[in-house]
């Protein structure tokens, strides 16, 4: 991240927060024309700072209101099942994070489902097709905060 200068900082912070802005807006904010603008987006997302643009969408209107918090322990301790694991998990439209943890649990998923009929069919699901040897699962009653902004470090 040292090779961002304040102008490539400024841009992704911009970017993080409304992606759909003309090169146009994006330049004037930074103080760039348009053709530099879009050439520095275009190095951000050719060195893999930028990743992908998405649209962020609202799970509640959607019909998903309810966000669980798995918390998985490997039915094995091998680079097989990991991977079995995970290419499972790539599959399941329900689970919108997967992370492989430190701790007393070797996963934490974040889980979207309707109701908790639809997690009880997850879970059911899950355990069928995944060999685990424990899940603790816990239901979120309310999200305090939920943001995909990642702060920008100012330049050193």
């Amino acid at each position: 991240m040292s090779l961002l200068d304040a102008i490539d900082r400024q841009l992704l912070a911009i970017l993080q927060s409304d992606v759909s802005l003309s090169i146009e807006e994006l330049a004037d904010r930074v103080g760039l024309t348009k053709t530099p603008c879009w050439r520095r987006i275009q190095k951000l997302e050719k060195s893999g700072i930028i990743r992908r643009k998405v649209a962020l969408l609202n799970a509640e209107i959607l019909g998903l209101p309810v966000s669980v918090f798995a918390q998985v322990k490997a039915g094995q301790q091998t680079p097989e099942w990991a991977d079995s694991f995970a290419a499972h998990m790539a599959k399941l439209p329900e689970v919108v994070d997967c992370y492989r943890m430190a701790g007393d649990y070797d996963y934490l998923l974040r889980i979207v489902v309707r109701d908790i009929a639809a997690y009880d069919r997850f879970y059911k699901e899950l355990i069928q097709h995944v060999g685990i040897s424990d899940i603790v699962s816990n239901f979120a009653l309310e999200q305090i905060k939920s943001t995909t902004e990642l702060p920008i470090p100012p330049v050193e």
